[in-house]
């Protein structure tokens, strides 16, 4: 007991140094293992709330909360610019260590975004939790489902797009007959469905909802305080309501991330079922491919040189099967030695008969990245394994038997899977860099 009191008296004492600004906290108990990760709005606040001396923390956290606690060991931290960076944040993080006290966020579940069909005639502007792969502009996610919906209202009737799913073609003289929805006639709508507009004065209303979507949106918030001041004024305090509503709505559209930032890669994902097929196609082979394990390292001037491994089970992530290294055998900036290290711990498990091999692995790279994953094969005296790169930027396939890039289609299912694989083993490479370089949280696994 007085050894708990001890261990408890240092996290307390450690947590009095925490920022009071937003961001994450990690319960980790032996080892350095993540038991628990949650968010805050101030660190010091809610992460000494666990820790209070003379607290009930069964009465107000529940029995699961008081048996991780017993577990822990200390306690870390990683600062946020915001909230909604938070929030992005933990989600992906609870979906990548999967800590076992987390019980929310580990699911398929995934954060809207807001698309615009910028490659239609007439684009429509959508809420969605899995956008189109092209001919779109995307904004988000957004960490508010709710909101959205309701700012998107509020946008329709100040820029009067479409939310349709109609097909619009600009030289269909038939839309002159079409009898357009209610929308129009209560103004919230151009109805260019009944051609009530031209395709050049659409555009200019999407391009103006664009630079709304990308800027401070000063102007228009100017005007809607303007009107809620003259409605207040004259007494019609409804409509001055209404009209801070519209602000608050408006504002917390900035409560969002970034498609590149804040990746969700599994929202991009195509028809499994269909990619396999079409995979074995591309390796030439008559043998499922059931299981793809997909590697990347990162590193910056070779200082905390991490390496990840990605698995895939029937062309979806089984996450259990992911791991981390952090490089220990190579200095300085030298990808290949690399690669050769991760496959030779990652494999000596499955050459001891410990593991499956898996049916392809996949190396986030070119040629020279394949061959060095070849020779550290060879040099393990492992068994014939089918082995592919895919470089970024051309998007270029390389095969074990030829020197020469194999490009498919940007629409091929196969060349989609194993994007999706390349892009998350690279994700969860510079994710546990960006951890190691700023708070070193996750001990090294094998």
């Amino acid at each position: 007991m007085a050894k708990e009191k001890d261990k408890y008296a240092t996290i307390r004492q450690k947590i009095r140094d925490f920022p009071a600004g937003p961001g994450l906290y990690f319960m980790k108990g032996p080892a350095d293992k993540v038991l628990y990760i949650g968010k805050a709005k101030n660190l010091r606040s809610r992460a000494a709330s666990y820790f209070q001396q003379g607290g009930d923390l069964f009465a107000t956290r529940g029995p699961k909360i008081v048996e991780m606690i017993g577990k822990v060991e200390t306690v870390d931290f990683i600062e946020s610019p915001n909230e909604v960076d938070a929030v992005l944040q933990e989600a992906r993080l609870i979906k990548d260590i999967r800590p076992p006290y987390n019980t929310e966020l580990i699911d398929d579940k995934t954060f809207p975004y807001l698309e615009i069909t910028t490659g239609e005639d007439f684009p429509g502007v959508y809420i969605t939790r899995k956008p189109r792969h092209r001919g779109i502009r995307l904004f988000g996610p957004f960490t508010s489902a709710k909101d959205l919906r309701a700012v998107l209202v509020v946008l329709q009737k100040i820029f009067k797009f479409r939310t349709c799913k109609l097909s619009l073609d600009e030289n269909d003289s038939k839309r002159r007959f079409f009898r357009p929805c209610l929308l129009y006639s209560i103004k919230q709508c151009t109805a260019p469905c009944a051609a009530k507009i031209d395709k050049h004065e659409y555009k200019k209303i999407v391009t103006d909802l664009i630079k709304f979507l990308r800027s401070k949106r000063s102007i228009i918030l100017r005007r809607l305080r303007t009107q809620m001041e003259q409605a207040a004024e004259a007494f019609e305090y409804e409509k001055a309501a209404m009209y801070r509503d519209r602000i608050r709505l408006i504002e917390r559209l900035d409560q969002r991330g970034t498609p590149d930032e804040n990746v969700q890669p599994e929202v991009f994902a195509t028809d499994p079922a269909e990619a396999l097929v079409k995979l074995r196609e591309v390796m030439q082979t008559t043998e499922p491919i059931r299981i793809i394990e997909g590697i990347d390292v990162a590193n910056i001037g070779g200082a905390e040189a991490v390496g990840s491994l990605v698995k895939f089970i029937d062309g979806k992530p089984f996450k259990s099967g992911y791991r981390r290294f952090k490089i220990k055998t190579v200095k300085g900036i030298d990808d290949y030695a690399m690669i050769a290290e991760v496959v030779k711990r990652r494999y000596k498990y499955a050459l001891r008969g410990e593991e499956l091999w898996p049916d392809l692995v996949l190396i986030d790279g070119g040629l020279g990245h394949l061959r060095a994953a070849e020779k550290a094969f060879r040099e393990m005296e492992a068994p014939p394994v089918k082995i592919a790169s895919i470089a970024k930027r051309e998007e270029e396939i390389y095969l074990q038997a030829s020197n020469k890039p194999l490009k498919l289609p940007s629409n091929s299912p196969a060349r989609k899977l194993l994007q999706y694989v390349r892009d998350e083993a690279h994700r969860f490479a510079q994710h546990y860099y960006h951890i190691l370089r700023s708070k070193k949280l996750l001990g090294d696994k094998p």
